[in-house]
């Protein structure tokens, strides 16, 4: 920020520091006019710094700055360096000694990133060293071998003047055995901020504690009563535990006034362990986790450190903007995801640390803007955006570092964090020297800004990396200790600094485009990793209208979409490829758990007939709001009875069975198709198909049936009416000897026996027996005969003849 027009401000310093300094000037005045009047340098003299300039220009030692202590020196102190050197070159180094030199001051940020990478020694530029007792003797270093060094002097004989930035060098100074003159062999320049007493005006410094991680669950759970959460691995438990990372992170943040930035899927999947969680294996298997304390010591932490501090929640599993602006935004319903993790995050931080975060924020990655990641990032309800000074650079000419606060329009603040702060922590911080030269070089930036002309008091916010390693933290944290115990910043939360007053020169354009950093296009997430997102959500959208609790899907699978659009899945693109096949894949098993049972082939015979097709159910729940229809494939064969489409509501682990009537009108084979609906209209899953051989009924077999029938009946008529001629016999009180009038014998079997009587009315012709007469219908008024008329025949079946 109007890094290229910094200019140094001065901080008053009490009286008796100014007139000790200014005294010491008038001293030096005399003697920098006699220098003045020396004689040039002999050539054997020039030759020895040009030799001088050469050997350091190779690099012949090494200088690791392991400490310097303390940072920032006020009056009274005593400056302690230590370090180590390391002898690089091929040649032995002789009569060697280390030494401080403390450089001019500086009077801008772009000088100090000037000091800063420099390698090699250029006097005039490298200070005199301080010499006298204050140097660390090294006899001899052969190649290749290493000497610690410590030296401590005291600010006093630094002469340090005005309140500043001044550079400070450690050089080792030598013999080679192949050049034996005295000689820079190496130098490492770090910086010494110098502000001894309370700065009239401070810097307002907000710096954000990122407690963020990769995505840890899956969205496989168990079909116990709790839902037993499956984890892909068990890295969160390492990154927790003492020691770990995040634990390491909570520690140091929990000793600073910082403003806490929150990923509400660690919080939940952290809490998710805590509650008893189980591990994928590779083949499939799950084995349970051993964690749970460690998970739930980590949360009760967490809790007591963040309670009454400035709390800032992202949206669920910390969504990737810039990728949705620039890919996922074509793809329909991609925004939608954005919102509902936005709107989850709030009562996930709440429920679990009991905190109410600020959600108004929204944090591109490395703050990186555009109009279309400022117009996705508002699209969920955030209003306040999370840029970058190198991504909103300033264009105004300021002489200052602006505040972070922009108004960039449509009601929208753009909160520009420090470019140079917040990447000062970057880099390997393993080694110490890499950690001490980062904590100076970030406080010495700090200063600057702070003694910068400015009308108004400023408000500078600080954004690191989103993950930062343990070694990181540790240096954040040893610079943040020093800075809020030091005499030129006070601490600020981001929404305070938000509402800071914004300068009115300050840039408040976003960048166009086409002015996106390259490297981070090209870790973006793809398009086709919304499209297969979309796909999944559309299923989940589909199977949860079945169900009859949904929480126990919508929820885990919603919560695995908002995590295959992370952040953290930059740079790993197969292993976000694989989690998002994992979690449509596992979304395809449990919605075939619902399906219809396979058929064989049917026959049918006759014109109507039913046909049953089996629903099975093996969730654990019941499913409810399904249709089932039966098609045929020739309706003119085969008709499918008026209810085609039937209900179906099954139990959890239970199977249901639907018939559905038929009827036939020709012979041959039909296909028929039986699939399952959603009651809106939706397919379900796969359908099954089978065919039914449909044999017609002949004219032939329909008489012979006919004939049969008839004969029934008939034979039914008769039986009825000689059943009612007995009645009335025995109604007009004939023998109940067994002989009937008419010499009809009822047996005891229900068997009507017939046998041939004479009959007076008839004359002659009945009297003598003939066959004509015998098959007579029988009267109620006829005798009965005293002998029954013999007949060799044999009896009929089911006769009983009277003999």
């Amino acid at each position: 920020m109007a890094e290229a027009a910094d200019f140094q401000g001065t901080s008053p310093s009490p009286a008796r520091r100014w007139l000790r300094r200014s005294g010491a000037l008038l001293a030096g005045a005399p003697l920098l006019a006699g220098l003045l009047q020396l004689p040039l340098s002999t050539p054997s003299q020039a030759a020895e710094r040009a030799s001088v300039a050469d050997a350091t220009g190779s690099g012949t030692v090494d200088i690791s700055l392991d400490s310097l202590s303390p940072s920032t020196p006020t009056d009274g102190d005593t400056i302690t360096v230590s370090g180590s050197v390391t002898n690089k070159s091929r040649q032995t180094v002789t009569d060697a000694h280390v030494g401080i030199r403390v450089g001019p001051s500086l009077n801008t940020r772009s000088a100090i990133d000037t000091v800063a990478k420099r390698t090699s020694f250029q006097p005039g530029l490298d200070a005199a060293e301080v010499g006298g007792k204050y140097v660390a003797k090294v006899t001899k270093l052969a190649s290749g071998s290493s000497q610690h060094f410590s030296i401590s002097v005291p600010v006093k004989e630094l002469d340090l003047g005005a309140d500043g930035v001044y550079q400070l060098g450690v050089s080792l100074t030598g013999r080679t055995t192949a050049q034996q003159w005295d000689q820079v062999l190496g130098i490492e320049r770090t910086f010494l901020p110098w502000q001894p007493d309370a700065a009239d005006t401070k810097t307002r410094t907000t710096y954000l504690w990122p407690l963020i991680s990769t995505v840890h669950l899956t969205a496989e759970t168990g079909s116990d009563e709790q839902q037993t959460p499956v984890f892909k691995n068990d890295d969160l438990a390492a990154e927790i535990a003492p020691g770990g990372r995040l634990d390491q992170l909570l520690s140091l943040g929990s000793g600073l006034d910082v403003t806490w930035v929150l990923d509400p899927d660690l919080l939940a999947s952290v809490d998710a362990m805590g509650g008893g969680y189980r591990i994928q294996q590779e083949d499939d298997t799950t084995v349970a986790g051993q964690n749970r304390a460690v998970a739930n010591a980590w949360l009760n932490k967490l809790e007591k450190a963040v309670q009454n501090q400035n709390v800032v929640a992202l949206p669920f599993a910390d969504p990737d903007l810039a990728s949705l602006a620039h890919h996922g935004k074509v793809v329909t319903g991609s925004l939608s995801h954005l919102k509902d993790a936005t709107d989850v995050a709030a009562d996930t931080v709440e429920t679990i640390v009991h905190v109410k975060p600020s959600t108004e924020f929204a944090w591109p990655v490395d703050g990186a803007v555009d109009p279309s990641i400022v117009k996705v990032a508002t699209s969920a309800g955030a209003d306040k955006v999370i840029a970058r000074s190198d991504s909103l650079r300033e264009t105004g000419g300021l002489s200052y570092t602006p505040s972070a606060a922009r108004p960039i329009g449509g009601g929208t603040t753009a909160v520009v964090a420090d470019e140079r702060l917040s990447t000062a922590f970057q880099g390997d911080m393993l080694k110490a020297d890499n950690s001490t030269l980062a904590v100076q070089k970030f406080l010495a930036q700090s200063l600057m800004i702070n003694l910068q002309q400015s009308d108004d008091p400023r408000s500078i916010v600080v954004a690191p990396q989103r993950m930062p390693t343990a070694s990181q933290a540790q240096s954040m944290a040893e610079a943040l200790r020093v800075l809020q115990q030091g005499t030129w910043s006070q601490s600020q939360g981001l929404a305070e600094a938000a509402k800071a007053k914004p300068d009115p020169g300050a840039t408040t354009k976003v960048p166009p485009t086409s002015s996106y950093p390259s490297a981070l296009r090209q870790r973006e997430l793809p398009s086709k990793a919304f499209v297969r997102i979309q796909e999944t959500q559309s299923k989940l959208d589909k199977f949860q209208l079945i169900l009859t609790d949904e929480s126990r899907v919508v929820t885990p699978f919603g919560r695995a979409i908002d995590r295959g659009m992370s952040v953290s899945w930059r740079g790993r693109p197969t292993e976000a490829k694989a989690f998002r096949t994992g979690v449509d894949n596992y979304l395809d098993g449990l919605m075939g758990l619902v399906h219809l049972i396979k058929k064989s082939d049917a026959k049918l015979s006759g014109r109507s007939a039913t046909i049953p097709v089996t629903v099975q159910n093996n969730l654990v729940q019941g499913v409810d709001h399904l249709v089932l229809r039966l098609t045929s494939g020739q309706p003119t064969r085969l008709k499918i009875g008026n209810g085609p489409y039937q209900s179906i509501q099954v139990a959890g682990e239970h199977s249901q069975s639907v018939k559905f009537t038929t009827s036939t009108k020709a012979n041959g084979p039909v296909k028929v198709t039986a699939q399952l609906y959603t009651e809106d209209g939706q397919p379900y899953g796969d359908a099954v198909s089978f065919e039914v051989k449909v044999t017609e009924i002949t004219s032939t077999v329909m008489l012979v049936i006919g004939g049969g029938v008839l004969l029934l009946v008939l034979a039914g008529f008769r039986m009825y009416t000689q059943r009612k001629r007995a009645a009335a016999r025995q109604a007009e009180g004939e023998p109940e000897n067994g002989h009937e009038a008419g010499g009809v014998r009822k047996d005891t079997d229900g068997t009507v026996d017939t046998e041939h009587t004479e009959d007076s009315e008839h004359g002659p012709e009945r009297a003598s027996g003939s066959e004509s007469g015998a098959d007579d219908p029988e009267q109620p008024s006829d005798p009965t005969p005293d002998t029954a008329s013999e007949n060799a025949d044999p009896s009929g079946t089911g006769e009983r003849v009277d003999r």
